[in-house]
């Protein structure tokens, strides 16, 4: 069902995505937390919250920003906008969320990179689709979508790679592995299975195998989305990424990865 509003959306491939300003008529009864990992982002926080609505489309809006320890302004920015700022010394992207999954205070959880490569407009219809379809975990798929110039020959083929080696090892039947963009109900990570393991990228990847293992095809589904030009300096690194990525597949696949940090904060991390 799409999301009615107010005022005139913003018809984008087929479906509508709210201008922020525009009010929707039929709020949704949930608490949403956006949950931001966050380093040197300083260019492009601001832009990344506001370019989620935040004009009553759910019952209560907020923004959880995990910041590994920022040496420019992007907590105190954040922090201008509303966000509780979380500091998580220890390293990772993956540490990052599963910090912020612990502690997000809402009852869905919605994810996305702080650099505005992921449309944030995007967000009230991808939370009402998993709301009225009764869904566990939606993923979003970049590649069919992407920008011209959102990624690099580079990582466009580095990202062609990975998903194409996840499916034939899962035969899962996911076309973007490494998208970063997800909507699920905080409670699936009640579930041992559904927790994922790394701290670093592959959490990404890993994220995707455990929904559709535990729920399946019907209940963890993926949607495309527009994929943007990437404002500020990419903190990855493209070649030893992309090999723990591929690494991790395999170790997955044999049922050798192990957890080697606790769920959630540690006394280090500042809340």
């Amino acid at each position: 069902m799409n999301p009615v509003y107010a005022t005139n959306g913003c018809i984008q491939n087929g479906s509508i995505a709210p201008r922020r300003g525009d009010v929707m008529t039929d709020q949704l009864p949930v608490h949403v937390t956006v949950v931001i990992p966050t380093r040197n982002e300083e260019a492009a926080i601001v832009d990344t919250i506001r370019s989620i609505p935040n004009d009553g489309w759910c019952k209560k809006l907020d923004f959880l920003i995990v910041d590994g320890n920022s040496s420019d302004r992007t907590r105190e920015l954040a922090e201008q906008e509303g966000a509780w700022v979380v500091l998580e010394p220890r390293k990772g992207y993956g540490r990052a969320y599963r910090t912020g999954f612990a502690l997000a205070p809402g009852e869905i959880i919605v994810t996305l990179d702080a650099d505005c490569t992921y449309p944030g407009e995007e967000v009230p219809g991808l939370v009402r689709k998993l709301v009225e379809e009764n869904l566990k975990f939606i993923t979003c798929d970049r590649l069919r979508r992407a920008e011209e110039g959102a990624m690099s020959g580079l990582h466009g083929f580095g990202n062609w790679g990975l998903s194409v080696t996840a499916r034939m090892l899962f035969w899962y039947g996911i076309h973007d592995s490494q998208s970063g963009m997800w909507v699920f109900w905080k409670d699936i990570m009640e579930n041992e299975k559904m927790r994922p393991t790394h701290d670093g990228m592959p959490l990404s990847e890993e994220m995707k195998i455990n929904a559709r293992r535990c729920y399946g095809r019907k209940k963890a589904i993926e949607v495309s989305v527009p994929y943007r030009i990437r404002v500020g300096d990419a903190e990855i690194n493209t070649w030893g990424d992309g090999w723990l990525n591929f690494r991790f597949l395999f170790a997955k696949r044999l049922g050798i990865n192990r957890t080697r940090s606790e769920w959630g904060p540690d006394e280090n991390t500042q809340v």
